[in-house]
């Protein structure tokens, strides 16, 4: 039989295809693969989903941890919803996240990809959203030989001393403005560390321009936030194309990026130059030698995610709302852990009280606190440890992604699958911590200290933050000065005390609700350590 007469069997059979015969076909295919997911184990259980639209509603925006919580109470550690066809799979307990992320985390350190924000934006280069592989590993390379270690960090000792102290200064001059700076010190110390540049008081360039850029991460970190998200080939269409405003925008907001990362580089390339850069993050790792432009991309990039870092969201946000996302794109998680410390304090006085007391016994009236004290105080470091706990900066973690299929405690994980760490809950299980609503750092003092926070609260395995110890530094640095030189009480309107709330708002980064306190000078010569002269 010849092509000619094959082709005409073919036709006449296709002619002969009825409806009915399609429908019958789509049912065995469907029989098939339902035979075939048969041999997989069931997903982890959680919130039934609907026809079509699966899980869509019940993802939760408004303080997801909570949902989180209430699934973890009703399904167990391991929870999973299925939105659009993505596996998100929520866990909520220390055991279990260390069990996937920690002890299998060849496969559980991938991140998801964003077409919009990633691809077309340009932020697929930042360490925190780079796939699991040798140009992740390069990064963190980077970052432990500069500040991966605690032996490290001491190197900017005096950066974070010199700015925190500045840091009083502002305080001291402007009480009522303690989240401006607090927000401002954190952008200081950065970017003196990341590219040796010292932040101007007032309309600093490349502090507007980081403010600029990460506003621009927010919205394109925002659920929802671009249709190619969600239809990726649509990156694809002409700029002109009806709709594809995105791509105007998107090339706009890659040019802002582009300049983040390379006019700082530049300004430490032409100080290295001239001979007149002071150690940094960038100095340090352009002087280990001849850099090919591989190396040097990477130079740039890695100092990127430090300076970013400065700012809020610095991971995929996936329940947050855009409104939330907009009101706190300035702050970054350091900027939201001091913020909580001066809240705890206003909440708190007998803490305040115990940690003044330890201050004044082992520094005395005569000098500010330094890092040459951290070992012989013990009480402001459980302090600190404590703040870490009480207030959850990344109540649900960073999404990491499963990048094969995977049986856990034998639940399907397939690959693709979104992974989320409830931390809120971890520090906040009673299980694990007495009282948690509880602000107590005796809690991590004595011969059976409760758990060490800073083993939840930085994250799990490969992708866990890569600046803990630089932050754990500089809170502890401006818990201790502002309590050695300073007294945090409620404010008192109208003869009326006000007592601030409680109230972390949604967010990859979580910030606590705006709150007014009191900042007063503890003596004249706690104003004179304040008022004493500081330089580099």
């Amino acid at each position: 039989m010849g092509p000619r007469a094959i082709n005409k069997v073919i036709m006449l059979a296709l002619t002969n295809v009825t409806a009915l015969d399609l429908c019958l076909a789509c049912v065995g295919v469907y029989l098939l693969k339902q035979v075939f997911n048969k041999k997989n184990p069931p997903y982890p259980p959680g919130p039934p989903g609907r026809p079509i639209i699966g899980n869509v509603l019940d993802v939760p925006y408004i303080r997801p941890w909570l949902t989180f919580t209430d699934w973890g109470n009703k399904y167990g550690d391991i929870s999973h919803i299925n939105v659009l066809g993505r596996h998100i799979v929520v866990v909520n307990s220390v055991k279990t996240a260390m069990d996937m992320l920690d002890n299998k985390s060849t496969i559980y350190s991938d991140r998801p990809t964003l077409p919009v924000g990633g691809e077309l934006i340009g932020w697929k280069n930042v360490m925190v959203l780079l796939p699991y592989g040798d140009q992740l590993r390069r990064h963190c390379k980077n970052f432990h030989g500069v500040i991966g270690t605690r032996a490290a960090v001491a190197i900017y000792n005096q950066v974070v001393e010199v700015e925190t102290h500045r840091f009083l200064m502002r305080l001291f001059a402007k009480p009522d403005q303690l989240q401006v700076h607090v927000r401002h010190t954190a952008g200081a110390v950065i970017l003196r560390i990341s590219h040796g540049y010292e932040v101007k008081e007032n309309d600093d360039p490349f502090v507007d321009l980081a403010d600029r850029v990460m506003a621009q991460w927010s919205h394109v970190t925002a659920p929802g936030a671009f249709l190619a998200d969600v239809v990726p080939f649509l990156i694809k269409v002409p700029e002109w194309f009806p709709g594809a405003d995105f791509k105007r925008l998107a090339r706009e907001w890659h040019d802002d990026l582009e300049e983040l990362v390379c006019a700082p580089h530049k300004f430490v390339v032409d100080q290295m130059a001239a001979g007149i850069a002071p150690e940094s993050f960038t100095s340090n790792l352009l002087r280990s030698g001849s850099l090919a432009a591989e190396d040097e991309h990477i130079v740039k990039w890695s100092a990127a995610a430090l300076y970013a870092g400065a700012s809020d969201t610095v991971g995929p946000s996936l329940y947050i709302s855009n409104n939330h996302l907009l009101r706190a794109a300035h702050f970054s998680q350091t900027v939201s852990t001091i913020n909580a410390f001066f809240l705890a304090m206003t909440l708190f006085p007998d803490v305040q009280k115990k940690a003044q007391a330890e201050i004044d016994a082992v520094i005395g009236p005569d000098r500010l606190p330094s890092f040459a004290d951290q070992d012989y105080l013990p009480y402001i470091g459980a302090l600190v440890k404590e703040t870490l706990r009480w207030h959850s900066v990344i109540p649900t973690g960073f999404a990491h992604c499963v990048s094969q299929d995977d049986i856990h405690d034998g639940y399907y994980i397939p690959k693709g699958s979104l992974i989320m760490t409830n931390i809120w809950f971890m520090m906040n299980d009673p299980k694990r911590y007495a009282n948690p609503s509880q602000f107590n750092p005796e809690r991590f003092l004595g011969k059976e200290p409760e758990t060490d926070p800073r083993t939840i609260c930085f994250g799990f395995g490969r992708r866990i933050c890569p600046g803990i110890h630089l932050a754990e530094a500089s809170v502890w640095l401006s818990a201790v000065m502002s309590l050695a030189v300073f007294d945090i009480s409620k404010v008192v309107e109208n003869g009326i005390e006000i007592t601030p709330e409680v109230d972390p708002l949604s967010g990859t980064i979580s910030h606590l609700k705006p709150f007014k306190c009191s900042i007063e000078p503890r003596s004249s010569r706690a104003v004179a350590l304040i008022e004493q002269d500081v330089d580099y």
